[in-house]
């Protein structure tokens, strides 16, 4: 099996989705049969969105119910999610199955996180603790505006103290916004840290080639 990766963020709302799917896009374009993954999605009133997104942008052929094998209707942390609707925690051994499943198919696996690495998939686990059952590199996507400096570098913070693979970050303007800090978050984070700045993504526009290049 070849790397996998959890596209994980510094928060919510900084574009994870958009990006994971662009690059499962980007992938498939370049002949990667690429199989994709939402684990657990909340806030889902009929269809799981995000998950609905990967699977378009990816190709994949696997059932919806296998890409998003748990969902909530509460926008929560899955946890929380789980325990505000009276209804069981996500499993692992059920998340283990159908990401071994879409791996065996698969040239590469993206599998989307909620949120950030600490979220509480159930109360004794997080996306940090599924990066490591699953041997999943992160990708962690940091929304281009004030105030993230600090958010970054408390992610790979905690993904260097619990001994996870990052392959780098990837800055995204999630707004039409050209401040100083847009313009110079870039340059102050490769000061700040030694983990890889796989690229820039400008506001709505495509994912460029100078990321794509990375997991080619």
């Amino acid at each position: 099996m070849g790397t996998n990766f959890l596209i994980t963020g510094t928060d919510t709302g900084v574009g994870k989705t958009t990006v994971g799917c662009a690059l499962a896009f980007a992938l498939k374009a370049r002949g990667r049969q690429v199989g994709v993954m939402k684990p657990v999605e909340t806030g889902v009133e009929t269809t799981p969105m995000d998950a609905a997104a990967l699977k378009a942008s990816s190709g994949s052929q696997h059932a919806l119910d296998l890409i998003c094998p748990f969902r909530y209707r509460t926008p929560l942390a899955p946890a929380a999610a789980a325990e505000a609707e009276n209804l069981p925690a996500p499993d692992l051994s059920r998340i283990k199955s159908s990401f071994n499943e879409i791996a065996a198919a698969s040239d590469v696996v993206l599998v989307e996180g909620a949120g950030g690495l600490l979220v509480p998939i159930t109360w004794e686990m997080n996306y940090a603790d599924l990066a490591r059952e699953l041997d999943l590199e992160l990708v962690v996507v940091v929304a281009n505006r004030l105030g993230c400096l600090n958010a970054t570098l408390l992610t790979l913070d905690y993904a260097a103290n619990r001994k996870l693979g990052v392959k780098g970050f990837i800055l995204n303007q999630v707004e039409p916004d050209d401040s100083p800090a847009v313009q110079t978050n870039a340059a102050a984070l490769q000061r700040l840290t030694s983990v890889p700045l796989l690229g820039s993504v400008r506001c709505r526009e495509p994912l460029g080639i100078e990321i794509v290049r990375h997991f080619i």
